[in-house]
């Protein structure tokens, strides 16, 4: 099967689709095949992502939500099942970063905001999600992690620590929906040229000492693995971590 086909019929909902990684998913998925419910909190964004889809020949659906927010996620959730009279694929890509700086220097607000965007959001995602993806028979949800959440950074703790409760999130989901027939697992990029490497970058030109001898990828780098992900039996892989970084994530 190409992957103009991989994904024919799929209804699918990913947030943080008006740039980078999740642009990239939304139109990459839209080629396979599916129906994309793109969503960020950025109108204007969303929509150019959704509007070139539907120019492209796919079918496509722009949702504004902040998914810090329970109410807003749960009439994303609700809005994308209706799009679509489905929802089976789900892709928790929302995310941010903070000013990097040491715990002691730190500002308790910044904290806070990653949290409750990288974690608490995904949580609520999926939280929202759930009951959908049990309604089509099962599915995918696949988390957009970082290695950062394994190996940790100075001056990064709150985006580490968000990523690694990320990952733990992913193992517990596997083992709560398995029995439903819907697999949960962890994508990790490794560096993408986002607007959160280019502003990490702005902060300190240099790459960290771990990414010198790392593959840079442009977020499209990313759509082949999303998709073998997205393309797997359900009774395939789950609570499983895939990395895109030559090294140990």
């Amino acid at each position: 099967m190409t992957d103009a086909q991989s994904l024919q019929g799929r209804k699918a909902l990913i947030t943080g689709a008006g740039r980078g990684i999740g642009r990239a998913l939304a139109l990459g998925f839209a080629r396979a095949g599916a129906r994309v419910a793109c969503a960020a909190r950025t109108q204007a964004q969303v929509a150019a992502v959704a509007d070139l889809i539907v120019r492209r020949g796919g079918a496509a659906t722009a949702l504004v939500c902040d998914v810090t927010q329970p109410a807003q996620v749960d009439a994303m959730c609700r809005a994308a099942h209706a799009a679509w009279n489905g929802l089976d694929l789900l892709v928790i890509n929302a995310g941010a970063d903070a000013a990097k700086s040491p715990v002691q220097a730190s500002d308790p607000a910044l904290w806070d905001r990653v949290l409750r965007t990288n974690l608490t959001g995904a949580y609520l995602c999926a939280r929202a999600a759930i009951p959908y993806l049990k309604a089509a028979g099962g599915g995918h949800i696949i988390v957009i992690g970082s290695g950062m959440g394994r190996k940790g950074a100075a001056g990064a703790a709150a985006y580490c620590c968000s990523k690694a409760g990320l990952w733990m999130l992913t193992r517990v989901l596997a083992q709560e929906l398995w029995a439903d027939g819907i697999a949960v697992n962890e994508l990790i990029p490794g560096p993408v040229q986002t607007d959160m490497l280019r502003q990490t970058r702005a902060q300190d030109p240099e790459l960290p000492a771990a990414w010198q001898s790392e593959w840079i990828k442009e977020p499209a780098d990313v759509v082949p693995l999303a998709l073998f992900l997205a393309a797997q039996p359900p009774t395939g892989p789950t609570a499983q971590s895939f990395s895109l970084m030559r090294r140990d994530a």
